[in-house]
């Protein structure tokens, strides 16, 4: 049920019935997934998608938040409070150093973290990050641990992910889902040892 109630809240799938409230008041379900992203939520999807023949830099230029088009993103001069921004968001996701560098050359786990770069150029309120460190390093995914650390300090952010290990190390609050519903929260020993957790995902 996590990548249907992901959908859901991006405005991909429209629920049989029910509302889903965004900051108290919106009812997601009666907008569009454009409507729901200028609210100020924003998806990364499990295979990172950026434009490879851009630079990291021209990325996050596209990405920057308000009405704009690929030409005048990438050719208008950029303003200060642009280059801020891109400055900012480039020490977050660990690629500082490599801004000129095409996107192609990255590494998997450097396109995921350019990938929430962009994701975070839309300034939103809310993250929804759908198994962030499928096929990383070990050096990647702790990596990666630490960053979303960072971003959750002035975002909300959902984090989707198996990897138990990753899990404890973001060292928040952990909801498990079995079929829609959830079934156990709370920190990640308490939901490993609640026995209708091990009951459906173990079968004793």
């Amino acid at each position: 049920g996590k990548t249907t109630m992901m959908d859901i809240v991006t405005g991909k799938t429209r629920p049989d019935a029910g509302e889903v409230f965004f900051d108290g008041e919106v009812d997601l379900t009666k907008h569009d997934e454009a409507e729901i992203a200028m609210m100020g939520i924003g998806r990364k999807f499990q295979k990172p998608t950026v434009f490879e023949s851009h630079t990291i830099e021209d990325n996050l230029m596209l990405a920057l938040k308000g009405p704009r088009s690929i030409f005048p993103a990438l050719f208008h001069r950029r303003s200060a409070a642009d280059v801020r921004q891109i400055d900012d968001i480039l020490g977050i996701i660990r690629l500082g150093d490599k801004r000129d560098e095409l996107a192609a050359n990255l590494s998997h786990g450097q396109k995921q973290w350019l990938e929430i770069g962009m994701l975070l150029a839309q300034d939103p309120k809310l993250l929804l990050v759908d198994e962030p460190v499928a096929g990383m390093t070990d050096a990647e995914t702790e990596e990666t641990a630490r960053l979303l650390r960072d971003i959750a300090r002035d975002h909300s952010v959902i984090v989707v992910e198996h990897d138990m290990h990753f899990v404890r190390e973001l060292g928040v609050k952990v909801t498990c889902l079995h079929e829609g519903s959830v079934l156990s929260e709370g920190s990640l020993d308490f939901v490993s040892a609640d026995e209708r957790v091990v009951e459906v995902y173990l079968g004793r």
